[in-house]
């Protein structure tokens, strides 16, 4: 009756997202921690994991034992390269409920369905860089025991991230295009420090889109805008070399409603090889 009760709460007061929250962390068998000695507190803007999440309070201590707001922000931040790489699409409301549990009449922690189907999808991203699954999320307090990395099959996933290439022929480059679903130049700016998104760069106005495969050329800006605030890794490696920012060509597939950029070359006149490219490209005749 008081899971019917704080879902009905919920609902009312809280956004979709929220609703959603609540729904997945009532998937399966659950626990609740006692609200003795713990208060809710504003969700702090400086906690980049949990902004917009659906809900703007929180309890403290949270479910991995943080006493502070200061604490807990300075601990989530570590986990945004893996929420940028996309791994789950639940990873972050997985992480929030951890981080930043819901304030509701009870703590809630996260169903076992929910964290190894995380784990079960994010362990082997983390794993590219040599990372195990942190042992603080393997869930003692859950009513039926998580399953831990080696009892079941964890999937292989791809370590290679996009990187910064030269375009080493105008008809090498052409191919690319051919093979790709979208191409697109556009113009990256260095954003100041903003604890509402991921991204360390905006989309300047020019915007030009050369290939935009299945989706609407009004499509694209959109979703190449969700790539600079989910996929960090790659949109690091592209501007390694130029911190702050600059003009790109960039090729990619599109997965659904995701962008994967696969290609990007840095767009200066001197690249003859590209720029050629580029001019050819609205000619050019792709093989079948």
């Amino acid at each position: 009756m008081a899971a019917v009760l704080s879902a009905h709460f919920i609902f009312r007061k809280y956004s979709p997202s929220a609703a959603l929250l609540f729904l997945l962390l009532f998937a399966g068998p659950c626990s609740t921690l006692s609200r003795s000695s713990s208060r809710c507190v504003s969700i702090p803007s400086g906690m980049a994991l949990c902004q917009n999440i659906g809900y703007d309070t929180m309890r403290m201590p949270n479910l991995l034992g943080h006493e502070s707001p200061a604490e807990a922000v300075q601990q989530s931040a570590s986990w945004l390269p893996l929420l940028a790489r996309e791994c789950h699409p639940d990873a972050r409301i997985f992480l929030c409920s951890l981080f930043a549990p819901i304030c509701l009449d009870r703590f809630i922690s996260p169903c076992r369905s929910l964290c190894e189907s995380v784990q079960d999808s994010c362990a082997p991203i983390m794993s590219c860089y040599g990372y195990p699954w942190p042992e603080i999320l393997r869930f003692d307090f859950l009513i039926t025991p998580f399953i831990t990395c080696n009892e079941f099959s964890v999937p292989q996933a791809s370590c290679r991230d996009c990187e910064l290439e030269e375009s080493p022929s105008s008809k090498n480059t052409l191919e690319v295009f051919c093979r790709s679903d979208f191409v697109v130049k556009l113009r990256l700016t260095r954003l100041k420090f903003s604890p509402v998104t991921l991204s360390q760069f905006s989309l300047a106005a020019k915007f030009d889109v050369l290939k935009h495969g299945p989706l609407l050329v009004g499509q694209i800006r959109s979703r190449i805008e969700l790539w600079l605030e989910r996929d960090a890794t790659c949109v690091r490696n592209m501007t390694r070399q130029h911190p702050q920012g600059g003009t790109f060509l960039v090729t990619g597939t599109v997965q659904g409603e995701r962008l994967v950029v696969n290609k990007a070359y840095f767009w200066q006149k001197r690249d003859k090889n590209l720029v050629a490219a580029a001019r050819k490209w609205k000619h050019y005749q792709c093989r079948s």
